[in-house]
């Protein structure tokens, strides 16, 4: 199962941005019992970092919250995707990539 960019669930928020939240929520719906499904004993936390918190989504992303200096290393992709289409608005001129 892929996670990150995941087709049903971008059908969903499809769905929401539509104002069809039925639809939105029964699909994601799916795609979460799918998830349960795949990673009931699997490692689904993609962070490279040796942490003691890998895979416990929940209590990391609180920690990121506290601290407030990053993000977590699972989000950092995602992020920096979308600052990348918000640099491409004055040329990269903002950052390098």
């Amino acid at each position: 199962m892929i996670i990150d960019g995941n087709e049903k669930e971008k059908a969903a928020m499809a769905e929401f941005h539509n104002n069809n939240r039925e639809e939105g929520y029964r699909l994601q719906e799916e795609f979460v019992s799918e998830f349960r499904k795949e990673y009931a004993d699997k490692d689904h936390c993609p962070c490279t970092k040796a942490c003691r918190y890998h895979g416990n989504c929940k209590e990391c992303v609180a920690i990121h919250r506290a601290h407030q200096e990053h993000v977590p290393v699972c989000m950092r992709p995602l992020v920096n995707a979308k600052i990348k289409i918000l640099s491409e608005l004055t040329e990269h001129t903002y950052c390098e990539n």
